[in-house]
């Protein structure tokens, strides 16, 4: 419940009252916390967030104690409002989708949000795009959701407004934050604070693309971050990494990935002319049996040729080629030598010229 630096000793609270615990080196792994957005009535009964596997049971035990719950809302369109959506379908919910923005999965760019948002639909999720949810009603337990569309009756409610770093104990501690919000490490992960060191979704890291700390709280960088920095107190330093924001996420029969930058705008504050092209492709040979559209942005900087970002949507092989993306990245490929990777080819898994490869051969053309 405390750290004291000075000292080098936290003070711990447990069932049998205070103690302090000394230490010589010290790693803040605090995590991050569930938004909940000031909507009103959010402190109604049935209204659920998402974060951990409580939380997740919590919701399930509701579900199957009552089987009055027949309806659901889900406030947020990003990776737990989309994966939710699924899982409560699933489990035989009339489910009702409210995202503020013009579409879902807005980090996933323009075609990616628009191929996943018909699937939606067309699995029978009611989706409300641009509609900011205004507030809950209902006695102690909520039994609508209240949009500027009108009154949409729930009987339980997930809010997945994402995430914000647990950073006041390092906060309180003199640990200084980064721009982000999040504690502010080197690449040894090592805060400005002697002896303390911050990893997993509390901190920044540096970004694979820009080079400038970021904040992206995903599990592999927090694994990669703590592992890198046990080695470094133990006597052999290690970087922590960068990140690239490469995520997967499953949206009923379609697989949607992301990887760098795809915002132009954000690419622009970076010091890159950003530009972007967009394919539809075939995710197998087109004589092949069982292949399906997959469309794929490629973001490439036209001064450099650089490779600046991905964003995939189809019905298979999405995460694979996302990941071929991502090394070439870290790896601060050019457009062309993307293009020119030998990628593995047999028809059941892909075309002759990987989707991957089609798209850096059509973004290629439209670099200097």
């Amino acid at each position: 419940i405390e750290i004291d630096t000075e000292r080098g000793m936290v003070v711990v609270e447990t069932s049998d009252g205070m103690l302090e615990q000394s230490y010589g080196d010290l790693l803040i792994a605090t995590g991050a916390s569930a938004v909940v957005p000031p909507i009103d009535g959010v402190e109604r009964e049935d209204v659920y967030t998402l974060h951990d596997m409580a939380d997740g049971k919590a919701i399930r035990d509701r579900i199957e104690d009552d089987n009055a719950i027949e309806r659901a809302g889900i406030v947020g369109g990003g990776y737990v409002g989309v994966e939710m959506a699924e899982a409560l379908e699933a489990r035989g919910l009339d489910v009702a989708l409210f995202e503020m923005l013009p579409q879902v999965l807005d980090p996933f760019g323009e075609a990616v949000g628009e191929a996943v948002a018909e699937e939606l639909i067309s699995q029978g999720v009611d989706l409300h795009l641009d509609t900011p949810v205004e507030g809950f009603e209902g006695e102690a337990s909520v039994d609508a959701v209240r949009t500027p569309e009108g009154t949409i009756p729930v009987d339980i409610v997930l809010v997945g407004a994402g995430v914000t770093p647990n950073v006041a104990l390092a906060e309180a501690a003199g640990v200084p934050l980064g721009e982000t919000g999040a504690i502010a490490i080197d690449e040894y992960g090592r805060t400005s604070v002697e002896s303390v060191y911050a990893a997993g979704d509390c901190a920044e890291m540096p970004h694979a693309v820009t080079g400038e700390p970021d904040h992206v709280p995903l599990a592999l960088a927090a694994n990669r971050a703590g592992r890198a920095i046990g080695q470094t107190v133990t006597g052999g330093p290690t970087p922590v990494g960068s990140i690239a924001g490469t995520a997967a996420v499953k949206a009923f029969d379609l697989e949607a990935a992301r990887t760098g930058l795809l915002d132009h705008d954000r690419a622009k504050a970076a010091g890159f002319d950003p530009v972007s092209r967009t394919i539809t492709t075939t995710s197998r040979a087109g004589y092949y049996p069982g292949g399906s559209e997959l469309t794929i942005t490629l973001v490439g900087d036209q001064e450099s040729g650089r490779v600046l970002g991905a964003s995939m949507v189809g019905e298979e092989g999405v995460p694979k080629r996302i990941d071929t993306v991502a090394t070439a990245l870290h790896g601060e490929m050019t457009v062309n030598e993307l293009e020119n990777l030998d990628l593995s080819y047999a028809p059941p898994f892909g075309p002759t010229w990987d989707p991957v490869l089609t798209a850096a051969k059509v973004l290629g053309s439209s670099l200097g």
